[in-house]
């Protein structure tokens, strides 16, 4: 099993004990060497990272090559660029180095409601350099997320608006039940307003939030998204109105999230067969999200999806306060658990690199590490040995490889991630 991540307050610690957040500094770890560079004259590169395999599924690579970066941004990918070019020389020897992972579902309105967590402790710290909160706010207080989220996080952050007034910060049952607080228009508007850090409208189809009125909410969420040209995320698991009746209404570029979960009216029927609608949707151009969150992930159901052959668009976590101490814990954790489902390290790798950029309109190209991109960088290590996955209702499974971040470079900016110190298996 694998125990609790740093804490807060430990995290509050190495950071101001290395200065990493305020400088974007590399900080020496056993597991990961970062080694002065032998100077030239004239260095063309900030930091180099040396001989790691490079994953990038944005441009069908999978090689040895070094990755140079100047000025925020990706140089040149290229085997064996000589060290003396660089300020700063990383080794990546035997690791993985991938664009920047990104994670389409998190809660990280820190400090509000019992779900929201510290982004860059939980995101940047864990390999994540672009997260998506996913309707932690609404029309409400999405100025405020913007204010004391988005604008002093060292992660990459954007958001969803919910389209209930509160959003999901307060976890409350029947948030949607007094249908004035639904409201399409005040919705788009805040959305529009708050452009380019939002980048959809999220809206919650569970029976403990919508009552029995949750196919009206899903037609006000559809609205807002309309009027905002935003793509709508629809949470679903245990809805009041059959799981066909709400599909039906999705439309190219919405997101399904909880795409594998095991609560009624899923995507299996009781044969454990795909249902037709999801299989429509999914040739009409909608989008299939993990968000696991804890509840929302079934892994006989994923098992299942995945020998049909009904892979995700995305993985993302839904993480937050209920579940970053298990079952999800971080995104490399929840890559690692579709490894003995049967996907490739590539493929986990692809569904959180280059396909979130294709879901979401980030404003900036994120997802690829192509020459004059932007330097979002993670870097990975495979663990091998016997690691046991659960999901929240104790299903398990047994996979030989653990993906665990080493480092992540944001905007050029290094940051070492020491929660490998704490983990076991």
């Amino acid at each position: 099993m694998i125990r609790s991540m740093l804490t807060r307050r430990q995290f509050s610690r190495l950071i101001v004990g290395s200065g990493l957040l305020a400088s974007g500094n590399f900080e020496a770890a056993t597991a990961f060497p970062a080694q002065s560079a032998e100077q030239a004259a004239t260095p063309d590169c900030d930091v180099l990272i040396k001989s790691g395999t490079v994953i990038d599924p944005g441009q069908n690579l999978h090689a040895q090559l070094d990755v140079a970066v100047k000025d925020g941004k990706i140089l040149e990918l290229s085997p064996d660029i000589p060290a003396a070019r660089a300020l700063r020389v990383v080794s990546a020897k035997g690791k993985i180095v991938t664009p920047g992972l990104i994670d389409v579902h998190v809660h990280v309105f820190e400090g509000v409601g019992p779900t929201g967590l510290n982004a860059d402790q939980y995101c940047l710290g864990r390999g994540v350099t672009t997260a998506v909160d996913a309707g932690s706010t609404g029309y409400a207080d999405i100025a405020g997320f913007r204010q004391y989220v988005i604008k002093p996080s060292a992660t990459r952050v954007y958001a969803l608006v919910d389209i209930g007034a509160r959003g999901t910060l307060l976890g409350l049952i029947g948030n949607y039940a007094n249908l004035d607080w639904v409201n399409a228009q005040l919705t788009a508007r805040a959305a529009e307003t708050n452009k380019p850090d939002v980048v959809g409208i999220k809206v919650r189809l569970s029976r403990e939030i919508t009552g029995s009125n949750d196919l009206e909410i899903l037609k006000r969420a559809l609205e807002a998204a309309r009027i905002s040209h935003l793509p709508l995320m629809v949470h679903v698991g245990d809805s009041f109105s059959p799981l066909p009746e709400i599909l039906v209404q999705m439309r190219k570029g919405d997101v399904l999230t909880h795409c594998y979960t095991g609560r009624p009216h899923g995507p299996l029927d009781s044969n454990g067969k795909i249902i037709p609608e999801i299989l429509d949707c999914r040739q009409r151009g909608v989008l299939f999200d993990v968000g696991d969150g804890g509840p929302h992930l079934d892994l006989d159901v994923a098992e299942k999806c995945l020998q049909q052959n009904f892979l995700p668009d995305t993985i993302g976590t839904d993480l937050g306060g209920l579940s970053y101490n298990g079952p999800v814990y971080d995104l490399v954790t929840e890559l690692s658990k579709f490894l003995p489902l049967g996907l490739s390290v590539d493929q986990v790798i692809e569904r959180v690199t280059v396909r979130p950029t294709r879901v979401f309109n980030f404003g900036a190209e994120l997802g690829n590490l192509r020459s004059g991109t932007v330097a979002d960088i993670t870097i990975l290590e495979v663990r091998e040995g016997s690691f046991l996955f659960m999901d929240s209702s104790g299903k398990k499974r047994t996979g030989k490889q653990k993906l665990q971040s080493a480092a992540a470079i944001r905007a050029g900016k290094l940051y070492v991630n020491r929660s490998e110190d704490l983990l076991n298996s």
